[in-house]
């Protein structure tokens, strides 16, 4: 005997298929079918900033680069409570027109990009939009800004990505100020609408030590930009450099001398995959528990699991089992070869010929390194009392020839 046919499935008709419906409209009884719904638009720019935003650090991130594509050539940070209940920046730059702080904060509104298509030649730090309204999402934000032809300077608060009074009744409309030029940006108790994420951050000097980490990367990479950083209430600065400094004289200000005077310098470049990079790292007397890597595409910082990996399997050969360099790597790549759209953070980026352009990188660092490690200086003391204590220069050839005389020391 034939079975019954299966009752036809209850399409719920009183809505059309596909048809997107607010969240107040449904019940999301735990015992029917969930429908899909739209989320509103609050929930969906928290979640986005929630991405961008996932901690102090990200937000200065994206405060420096905004300020050193305005042309600074100064940025000052002042930080309370690791960036959790202020994080200010000061920058000399070219400023905010008055006329563009109404949709400063709107999601998607930039001055650095018109078209997809001119992701692929990129030449600034920003190019989504997405900064300032991300940290106006969960943060009270006030922006002070003033351009060389204005005669005075604007403030402006910022809630959810709209201009808002400073004080209830007042109009939201930016107000005139004193202010130098260039632009000042203060974000204030930052995850404030966010609980859960506030509570994860247990303790403020290590925000504030991932904070010193950021500034520290961009003030030895971008040349011509003093920086700044210090702790709100104190008097002496952290971090300071001067925007004269070379490099190596701001690696020793923020990583300390033992580092600055074991820096080799390398560069390396292949027209046929389309790059150029440059950078110091040191030598095999300097060597410490983890690899220290600084690492900029296309002047961004960025992360790189395989370039760090290709550095430690180089060095495997010249420091002892466990010893990692310290390596400033600053790498050009022609815009078209790059895709820097692949993260929310921007830490990560993908480029054409990647293992070919790290493996010709590793091999210009290994012939940096052996030629100094053929002219590396020891000092050797022998245990018997009243032997000479000479210093032995290792030449190519393996013959050891004393670089200088020491006298006897007395019994």
């Amino acid at each position: 005997m034939a079975e019954p046919m299966p009752m036809p499935m209850d399409l719920d008709t009183e809505s059309p298929r596909g048809t997107k419906r607010k969240a107040s409209e449904v019940s999301l009884e735990v015992s029917a079918p969930r429908r899909i719904i739209a989320l509103d638009q609050d929930v969906v720019n928290k979640i986005a900033a929630g991405e961008i935003i996932v901690a102090p650090m990200h937000a200065l991130k994206e405060l420096i680069e905004n300020a050193v594509d305005a042309g600074s050539t100064s940025l000052e940070v002042l930080i309370k409570e690791g960036g959790l209940k202020l994080l200010q920046i000061t920058d000399n730059g070219h400023g905010i027109s008055k006329e563009d702080l109404p949709i400063l904060c709107t999601r998607y509104t930039t001055s650095k990009l018109k078209s997809f298509e001119d992701l692929t030649s990129i030449g600034t730090y920003g190019f989504r939009g997405e900064a300032l309204a991300s940290i106006s999402h969960i943060a009270h934000l006030t922006v002070t800004t003033k351009t060389k032809d204005s005669s005075c300077a604007w403030r402006a608060h910022y809630d959810s990505g709209n201009l808002i009074p400073a004080k209830p009744g007042q109009s939201a409309d930016p107000k005139p100020t004193a202010g130098r030029p260039g632009t000042q940006i203060t974000v204030e108790d930052l995850f404030y609408n966010a609980p859960t994420r506030r509570r994860a951050f247990r303790s403020a000097s290590e925000e504030y030590n991932k904070i010193l980490d950021v500034v520290g990367k961009y003030a030895i990479h971008c040349d011509g930009v003093a920086f700044s950083c210090k702790k709100y209430g104190e008097a002496s600065t952290t971090i300071s450099t001067q925007s004269n400094s070379s490099i190596v004289d701001r690696i020793r200000q923020i990583h300390g001398s033992a580092v600055a005077a074991e820096l080799i310098e390398f560069t390396s470049s292949d027209e046929a995959y389309g790059y150029r990079a440059r950078g110091w790292t040191t030598n095999a007397n300097y060597h410490v528990k983890k690899t220290a890597l600084l690492l900029f595409i296309n002047h961004r910082s960025v992360d790189s699991t395989n370039i760090r990996k290709a550095i430690e399997q180089t060095y495997s050969t010249f420091l002892p089992k466990g010893g990692h360099p310290f390596t400033y790597l600053s790498l050009d790549i022609d815009p078209q070869r790059v895709d820097v759209n692949v993260h929310p953070t921007k830490r990560e980026v993908n480029f054409l010929n990647e293992d070919e352009i790290i493996e010709k990188i590793c091999g210009d660092i290994r012939v940096k390194l052996a030629n100094v490690d053929t002219s590396r200086t020891f000092m050797t003391q022998t245990l018997l009392p009243g032997a000479h204590i000479p210093l032995i220069s290792a030449d190519s050839t393996g013959s050891d020839v004393p670089s200088k005389s020491n006298s006897t020391p007395k019994p």
